[in-house]
């Protein structure tokens, strides 16, 4: 999954950014509110956080201008403001949760967790494929019970795919969605690490969960249909 991260204090950007590449996350990162902005015009994001009093533009400016934009990603706001007048505010302009500082790493990934999976409609940290499970806050991938060790970035792939299973997913649209910006790489990245996952999470098993739309790209599901 896909994190805008825009904190302008640069000590926390970069710590924050630290952890969240640990926890397996594609992230942005930047220091204003209009580079932010920037960015939000061309990038599709999974999730986004958002210092509130930022230079340039602050945070309530870049969410206006996420949600005139039609965009209704999911957006955490950090703020050094704890009154409650300033949280409602934060609300009430389109945020989807609040965290105020400090803050232990810890709730940052529980609360950017359970944000992220409510547009899919999921109440539970484990995402489930036939026997196939993955748990978003251990980490922990199982098939029929027994558990797969994956490298980070195999698991962020496969936790996309099963957020969005069922679905026919492009190269393209994965690349966007599991590589950042800084990321260089073959042209054919996608396929390598479909082939890894298919390996890890199909080899040995009669039933086969990720197939191959050809012209389309890759699709997660207990059925190959067409």
């Amino acid at each position: 999954m896909r994190i805008l991260l825009a904190e302008d204090e640069e000590d926390l950007n970069r710590i924050i950014t630290k952890k969240l590449r640990s926890d397996g996350y594609s992230v942005d990162s930047c220091l204003d509110g209009r580079e932010a902005m920037d960015i939000l015009s061309y990038t599709e994001y999974d999730g986004i956080i958002l210092d509130v009093m930022m230079p340039k533009a602050d945070g309530y400016e870049v969410l206006r201008f996420l949600r005139e934009s039609g965009k209704a990603t999911p957006v955490l706001f950090l703020t050094a403001r704890d009154a409650i007048a300033d949280r409602v505010k934060g609300l009430d302009s389109g945020a989807n949760d609040y965290l105020v500082k400090p803050f232990s790493f810890e709730e940052l990934s529980a609360r950017l967790r359970a944000m992220m999976r409510a547009p899919f409609g999921v109440a539970s940290s484990v995402l489930w494929v036939a026997d196939l499970s993955l748990d978003c806050a251990s980490h922990v991938v199982k098939r029929g019970g027994v558990e797969i060790n994956l490298s980070a970035k195999e698991y962020a792939l496969l936790e996309y795919m099963m957020h969005n299973q069922g679905i026919v997913l492009s190269r393209e649209k994965i690349e966007d969605h599991i590589w950042n910006f800084d990321y260089e790489g073959g042209t054919n990245v996608v396929d390598v690490y479909i082939s890894y996952l298919r390996k890890k999470v199909d080899g040995g098993h009669e039933k086969k969960l990720i197939h191959t739309v050809r012209g389309k790209g890759y699709v997660l599901r207990e059925a190959e249909g067409k």
